[in-house]
C-alpha cells in the first residue's frame, strides 16, 4: 500500500477530523474511500456485481401458475 501526502487547511483537517470521529472512523478511512469511488473501484458496486453474480441463473417462483394473493390474504391474520 502506498502513501499519500496531502496539503490542507489547519482548520479543515480539525474539522475533518471531528467529523470521522463523530462517524467512529479516520480521516485516512474516509479519503480512501473518496478515492476508491473516485477511481469506479467502489466497495459498494463491487459488493453488487458480486451479488448480481451469486444470483445470475438462480429463479425463484410461486409455481407454475404464478400464484398471486388478494389483498385480503395478505393480510389476513
Amino acid at each position: 500500500m502506498s502513501n499519500l501526502t496531502l496539503s490542507i487547511d489547519d482548520e479543515l483537517l480539525r474539522r475533518a477530523r471531528m467529523r470521522a470521529l463523530e462517524l467512529d472512523t479516520t480521516v485516512n478511512a474516509v479519503v480512501r474511500e473518496y478515492l476508491e469511488g473516485f477511481a469506479g473501484e467502489s466497495p459498494t458496486k463491487r459488493a453488487l456485481a458480486e451479488f448480481l453474480d451469486l444470483t445470475e441463473g438462480l429463479s425463484a417462483s410461486s409455481g407454475p401458475d404464478g400464484r398471486g394473493w388478494t389483498r385480503e390474504e395478505l393480510y389476513d391474520r
